[in-house]
């Protein structure tokens, strides 16, 4: 059989041009199915979201898959979804990081810090809360940098809606609770200097951010490697980390910020920062393990731990 014929039908919102059937070769790809509907709705690729008629199954927007091994055949029935509006990975990704990197260092401007802590005396600042802001802008520069010319990301788009609850996140936890308690004129950070603050503690922290945030570049490196420009594929990731845990660049990210934490003289609010985190982080860490058990089998060397070496 050269060709099949699927009966499509829409759910949710409609979409006007969208076909009421399709012939396409069974040995298309599931890219190839979403780029014909795309196409014959004149519709956004990004936008459509393909199940199958019998069980609901999606049918995944890639070329890992045929038509024919998806279990559709002629005459069979395929549900098509508008997804609404969408945002690139890479967009959603900078405005998320943006937050933090604005917000820090207007914490340091005189007048802003007047209004804030609502005073009228110049408020001035210990080099320990202008080296912390110097560390946290170099933290989501890098990953701004990292959105642009490091990460390739497996999904094209994702609902724009989620911009908003993911940049609570970024703007709110990391931007505007640790920018407010860290700068505070009240913060053990205000009357330390780097020539007072405890070696113990302030070079400690010092190398672990320094090790974490190159660590974790490396790490995004090694995940770049793996993963052909446009395609969703995957390797086995190996290198500095990876045999500790499955997310090294968890871990990492991690090492960095309790090397903030330390610097700004055990500030509570890096810590709420840092556990909260960790929660989404240790979840996708044993999302991936398990996903790798799936992909490579007997290939892949387990991990006993996702995320935290000997915890987690």
């Amino acid at each position: 059989m050269s060709s099949i014929t699927l009966s499509i039908k829409p759910r949710g919102k409609p979409i006007s041009k969208l076909p009421r059937e399709l012939s396409i070769d069974p040995n298309a790809t599931g890219a190839e199915l979403y780029e014909t509907i795309a196409q014959q709705s004149n519709f956004s690729v990004h936008r459509l979201r393909i199940t199958k008629g019998s069980d609901g199954t999606a049918i995944q927007n890639s070329n890992d898959a045929t038509i024919h091994s998806t279990g559709l055949r002629n005459q069979s029935t395929i549900n098509v979804k508008g997804l609404g509006p969408q945002l690139a990975w890479r967009t959603v990704y900078m405005i998320e990081y943006l937050g933090p990197l604005l917000i820090h260092p207007l914490f340091l401007l005189p007048t802003l810090r007047s209004l804030v802590y609502r005073t009228s005396h110049p408020l001035e600042l210990s080099d320990i809360q202008v080296l912390l802001c110097a560390l946290v802008t170099l933290h989501f520069l890098k990953r701004e940098l990292e959105t642009i010319f490091v990460h390739r990301f497996g999904r094209a788009t994702m609902p724009a809606q989620n911009v908003f609850r993911n940049s609570t996140h970024y703007w709110i936890l990391s931007g505007v609770n640790i920018a407010y308690w860290v700068y505070s004129p009240s913060s053990k950070a205000a009357t330390t200097t780097i020539d007072s603050a405890n070696p113990l503690i302030l070079y400690p922290g010092l190398a672990l951010y320094t090790i974490g945030e190159l660590a974790n570049l490396n790490a995004h490196l090694v995940l770049r490697n793996l993963r052909r420009p446009g395609t969703s594929e995957r390797g086995i990731p190996s290198g500095f980390g990876f045999s500790w845990v499955t997310c090294p660049n968890y871990l990492f990210e991690v090492v960095a910020w309790v090397g903030v934490y330390l610097i700004s003289g055990l500030n509570w609010s890096v810590a709420i920062f840092i556990i909260i985190a960790c929660a989404p982080m240790i979840t996708w860490a044993k999302q991936k393990e398990r996903k790798y058990r799936s992909d490579f089998g007997d290939k892949y060397k387990r991990k006993r731990f996702a995320m935290l070496p000997g915890i987690i």
